[in-house]
């Protein structure tokens, strides 16, 4: 059996290993017993070494589903979904209601270095929680940071949770022991993400609405550096254990950041593709490794680090829809890919890049972490549920009417109501359109009206109605094109297929 780290920190690592080390020391009381001592409790993403426990049935995977407000748990020495934590109400009518209290958008996860507390945020509800790994049970009263906290992670001495507040200007920093409110960290705008240098020394804060990363240092909690030229809107952000190299996925952008996280200077943008989400690293015997999920190619792409000049050495064709949390166990051996439109995980044997197993998971998954050493003893299943798992989900090609573009639609089976999420690039910039439910007659109804952004696309736009058993499929027709001639033939398409079969077939 495991036995839980020592009260007192362990001397800080050396350099070369310094990703690879846990600290072991955390307050003794959050994992509720008398500290002995132990091995210290190595976390991915790690440098190949000796300390580094291969896949253990006391390790875990977590995923934050944000469509059913829950945290599924997976076991990875079996690949086994255990079950999920409800953090908040999966029907429309409860979330709505003037008298919930529940969370809202579970989105963002972090864990302490010792892995007994794993921190939740919830984007709607503005909520920072911490769970305990050994019975999933919160660990104390919700903390409540502002508007939009996108993620948060525990800071290396497992004293601090820090959460960056994206739909504000600053990152909070949590006491983990009260939940109380320490400071608030001035940044630029829209903070996405917080992330510690192995040594626990300074914290890198990427930015949604802002070009640059901010450098705070830990002790004082002051900036001390500003890094510019990073692509703009970055969501996400991942160091490297050897804590040289800081990435950037920019979703919106189709871009990745790579960042000398020494000397604070950007090296390469590297252009990786649509939806570009989640990065992370992984050692190998023949050297170092990024992936990075690309949410729009539903692709996972490889590349050897190498500074200024990384290598894309592999594209993995995800087994599902909108690949996008990511990280490795500890040993290497293993890396875990949250599938956000197929509410799935894959799992990839990364001596040969392949997929070995893809697990259902909760619904709308989102941020994904390896925690090693969650479950010290006991099968860790207390609290859990079986909230928002072995729902339909389908995603489908959206055909457009009368315009150029590529549309998709997620469809999610609901309690009540199922939900549509719709996604497309390439349309008119700032056009409009009616998105239409087509029925097996081929009649058609008005869903919602969508309008694209500046660059014709659109991130998401959501639709809450009865679709399966109502509709066969979705269609999006524009509601004005940019010359009368585009609008006559789209509505003269949207009429001959609600009335008539076009060459025997209905609207497809």
């Amino acid at each position: 059996m495991q036995r839980r780290p020592h009260l007192r920190p362990l001397p800080r690592p050396r350099r070369a290993r310094a990703g690879a080390i846990g600290l072991a020391g955390a307050v003794a009381s959050l994992a509720g017993s008398s500290p002995v001592h132990a091995a210290p409790i190595v976390q991915a993403p790690a440098l190949l070494s000796a300390h580094a426990q291969p896949i253990s049935s006391r390790d875990r995977v977590y995923t934050a589903d944000q469509t059913s407000n829950t945290v599924s748990v997976i076991d990875p020495s079996t690949n086994r979904v255990l079950g999920t934590k409800a953090l908040g109400q999966p029907r429309l009518d409860q979330v709505l209601g003037p008298l919930d209290r529940s969370q809202v958008n579970v989105h963002g996860l972090g864990f302490s270095p010792n892995g007994r507390l794993l921190d939740v945020i919830s984007i709607t509800s503005g909520a920072a929680q911490l769970v305990r790994t050994a019975d999933n049970r919160l660990a104390r009263a919700t903390s409540y940071v502002g508007r939009a906290p996108h993620e948060g992670f525990v800071s290396r001495d497992g004293r601090t949770l820090w959460v960056a507040v994206r739909g504000e200007s600053h990152v909070s920093v949590l006491s983990v022991r009260t939940g109380r409110l320490l400071a608030r960290i001035p940044t630029a705008d829209g903070p996405s993400k917080v992330v510690f240098s192995p040594g626990g020394r300074l914290a890198y804060v990427n930015h949604v609405r802002a070009s640059e990363v901010t450098v705070i240092r830990v002790r004082d909690r002051r900036v001390i550096h500003r890094i510019r030229g990073v692509a703009p809107r970055s969501s996400d952000e991942a160091i490297s254990p050897d804590g040289r190299e800081l990435w950037l996925g920019h979703p919106f952008d189709g871009k990745t950041s790579v960042v000398d996280a020494r000397r604070f200077r950007t090296m390469a943008v590297l252009s990786t593709g649509p939806r570009t989400n989640h990065p992370n690293f992984v050692s190998k015997p023949d050297g170092l490794y990024a992936y990075v999920t690309v949410g729009g190619l539903n692709q996972t792409l490889v590349y050897r680090r190498g500074g200024a000049h990384p290598r894309l050495v592999k594209r993995i064709h995800n087994s599902g829809t909108a690949p996008h949390g990511i990280w490795p166990s500890p040993d290497n051996s293993r890396i875990y890919i949250a599938l956000q439109k197929s509410d799935g995980v894959d799992v990839i044997d990364t001596a040969t890049d392949t997929i070995i197993a893809t697990l259902h998971v909760g619904q709308d998954p989102q941020a994904l972490v390896y925690v090693a050493g969650a479950v010290p003893h006991g099968d860790g299943r207390s609290g859990l549920g079986r909230q928002g798992l072995h729902h339909r989900v389908q995603t489908f090609d959206v055909p457009i009417r009368g315009a150029v573009g590529a549309a998709t639609v997620t469809v999610r089976a609901g309690d009540g109501l199922d939900l549509l999420d719709f996604a497309a690039r390439g349309l008119p910039p700032r056009g409009d359109f009616t998105a239409y439910g087509v029925r097996a007659d081929g009649s058609a109804a008005p869903l919602r009206q969508i309008k694209a952004d500046g660059s014709g696309g659109v991130d998401e736009a959501l639709v809450f109605t009865d679709f399966f058993g109502t509709y066969r499929r979705v269609a999006l027709l524009p509601r004005s094109a940019q010359t009368p001639a585009q609008t006559v033939r789209a509505w003269v398409l949207a009429v001959r297929g609600w009335l008539c079969r076009l060459d025997g077939q209905h609207l497809p």
